[in-house]
């Protein structure tokens, strides 16, 4: 069988599925342009200063129209934020002091939050090292929240619960936002004192609405994720509670100093039209992780979400099943790639994850995975990761490569 018969059946049965990512998309880019427009946005806030960054007016504007946007009181979109796990652990050590307790609410947190935690590593200033104490509640045997857990989870040191809306490198479905406000539901009826913080990854434009809407006190993610729109070169963003982001801004810049420093180095307008762009990159993605599921479900793999599925994320899992083939599919994707075609991906140690790791990411933003890539950790049960894609057209290529290179699951 041809690669291009499976993928040109998936296409036509999307047709109605792309139609309403469309729908999507541009009810999420009209929320975009109405904060542009609230804030009259111009070009006098493409321009930059230097040094301490103080009355950088662009990045004041866009701390504003990041807050709307993602519905909140207050945000700091920082390109000093070196990823998204930056970001988070500023949100983290900023809210949290010795004595509390960090408690996650939907499993154990993606690889690269466990050494911040302290479940993992030592003598690097974890929050662990710093008397901060940590709990998680388990998703059931289904990878769905334990709703009972969690109702009865919280405890009088409980300061903060974190919940990971993406499934990261796990096999389970990601968060829906309906899913997020039961989660904060039962947390603030136990204490409403508990601040509610959101891993936001991968999740930013693929609902209508985001987890500040519903409740949650603080969110966190990188710029080279959804809100980049594929095009801001580096960085991250807090939003949430005024006083909270604040309390991050502190961490990241120093007591103090908060929000009001940190030169852009002229990267502004960059910031704003990535913002612009992310609803359509977003759903671009979108179609491709149906693309894909559709297509590897006719090949007899497993896939996660399923064929038809409705979107928390961006990410569409692959159950391969061995290490030679997601090497193999990792190379496929590499080689129809505009950035480094000519590489071939080889198993790895990256700093912050406990596997050794295989990526795909033949992007023009080192790293972004809102651009298209895919890769996966070197452990049973062999799942490969697809991220992003700036158009499904780009996937469906390479994707009739990734068929060719493992064939259907014997």
């Amino acid at each position: 069988m041809s690669s291009f018969e499976p993928l040109q059946r998936a296409e036509q049965a999307l047709s109605q599925i792309f139609v309403a990512i469309d729908t999507q998309t541009k009810h999420n880019l009209r929320r975009v342009l109405a904060a542009f427009q609230q804030h009259q946005v111009g070009v006098q806030h493409f321009a930059s200063v230097t040094g301490y960054g103080h009355d950088d007016l662009g990045r004041e504007t866009l701390d504003r129209v990041f807050a709307n946007v993602m519905q909140a009181e207050a945000a700091i979109v920082r390109v000093q934020f070196t990823s998204g796990t930056h970001a988070i652990a500023s949100a983290l050590y900023g809210v949290l002091r010795p004595g509390d307790e960090l408690l996650a609410v939907a499993g154990a947190p993606y690889d690269t939050l466990e050494e911040v935690i302290g479940v993992r590593g030592t003598n690097q200033g974890s929050l662990k090292e710093w008397g901060i104490s940590y709990r998680q509640v388990d998703l059931t045997p289904e990878g769905a929240p334990d709703w009972n857990a969690i109702a009865q989870s919280i405890r009088p040191e409980t300061r903060l619960v974190t919940i990971q809306r993406s499934c990261g490198y796990s096999w389970r479905l990601s968060l829906s936002i309906a899913d997020i406000e039961k989660i904060i539901r039962l947390v603030k009826q136990q204490n409403p004192d508990v601040v509610c913080f959101v891993d936001n990854c991968y999740g930013e434009f693929v609902e209508s609405r985001e987890p500040t809407a519903v409740g949650a006190d603080l969110i966190a993610g990188s710029l080279i994720k959804n809100p980049g729109g594929t095009i801001v070169p580096a960085g991250g963003y807090v939003a949430g509670r005024a006083d909270l982001v604040e309390m991050a801004a502190c961490r990241l810049t120093a007591p103090g100093i908060g929000s009001f420093g940190g030169a852009t180095f002229d990267q502004n307008r960059l910031l704003f039209q990535g913002l612009f762009l992310a609803p359509q990159m977003v759903g671009e993605a979108l179609k491709g992780n149906h693309l894909t599921a559709h297509v590897f479900e006719q090949l007899g793999y497993r896939v996660n979400p399923r064929p038809g599925a409705a979107r928390t994320d961006v990410i569409q899992a692959i159950e391969l099943g061995s290490p030679e083939k997601i090497i193999a599919f990792c190379t496929a994707i590499q080689q129809h790639s505009p950035i480094g075609s000519y590489l071939s991906p080889v198993p790895a140690e990256m700093h912050g994850y406990e596997s050794q790791l295989v990526m795909a990411g033949g992007t023009f933003i080192d790293g972004s995975t809102s651009e298209f890539s895919a890769d996966g950790p070197l452990r049973a049960p062999y799942v490969v990761f697809c991220q992003g894609g700036t158009h499904w057209t780009h996937v469906a290529i390479a994707l009739e490569a990734a068929i060719e290179a493992i064939g259907a699951k014997s």
